[in-house]
Order: C-alpha cells, then structure tokens, then sequence
C-alpha cells in the first residue's frame, strides 16, 4: 500500500497514539533511565505492570477489533500475522538490545519520550540508535550481495 492510498487520518492517527504513548510513559516514569536500571535490577518492579498493561490492553483490542471488521480501519488492509522465523538473528538482535537497554536504562520508544521530559543526555543514546541501526543494515546489505 502506497501513501497515497492511505486513509487522511492515517498519519494524525500515528502521531496521536505516539503522543498518548509518549505521555503515558512520562506519567509512568518509565522515560527514566534510573527507574528502569532499577528495574533491571529487580529493585523496582513498576515497569512490569506498565508492560503489563500495555499487554492486556493491546491484546483485548487486537482480539476484539479482528473479529469486528477483518481489515484495518485507515489502511484497509487485511489483518494477517506476520511470522517470523525464529534464527540467528533474532537472538543477535535481542542480545545486543539488552545490552543497550541494561547500559543505557532506556529502549528506543521510551528514549524519545526521555527526550520530551526534558533529559537532552539522552540524545547520545538516540544517536546510537541510529548508528546501530545503520551499521546493521549496511553489513546485511553487503552479506546478502555476496
């Protein structure tokens, strides 16, 4: 589906639903790097129950709104799940994302809601982000040309 095919709330439907995540996790003070060490760290277990929630929630709409209407309301396309197989790179990813997330105290999601509070430090590991995410695409691009 092209962009031009999407429906005009598409997009101020996306930015509203970052925004309300963004500030759900603000008000949470899961955009905090210490409050998520200390989850790390088993000292503090709120970021279970706001992943938790999250969960719950998430799982109840995708549950109810596949069986109201079997295609996306702004996009029209079919709801289908997207399997993904189970390799080397799965576990490679996951690993050097923990290791991230344990070194920096925050995840790719909450980091830009780190950034909206205020904690501009943070920047550093957006750019990281970035930079990983680069280097990962360009080593699998000259693997897969080979």
């Amino acid at each position: 589906m092209s962009a031009d095919d999407r429906h005009p709330l598409f997009l101020p439907v996306i930015y509203v639903g970052g925004l309300i995540f963004g500030l759900g996790l603000a008000i949470s003070g899961m955009a905090r790097p210490e409050v998520v060490l200390d989850f790390l760290q088993f000292e503090d277990f709120g970021l279970l129950f706001v992943m938790g929630g999250a969960a719950v929630v998430t799982g109840v709409v995708f549950a109810v709104a596949t069986r109201l209407d079997a295609t996306a309301p702004l996009t029209g396309a079919e709801y289908t799940r997207r399997l993904k197989e189970f390799d080397s790179n799965v576990v490679v990813g996951g690993v050097i994302f923990g290791v991230g997330w344990g070194v920096s105290g925050i995840c790719p999601g909450a980091a830009y809601a780190s950034v909206g509070i205020g904690n501009l430090p943070i920047l550093w590991a957006i750019v990281g982000m970035f930079v990983g995410a680069y280097v990962q695409g360009y080593v699998r691009s000259r693997g897969s040309t080979a």
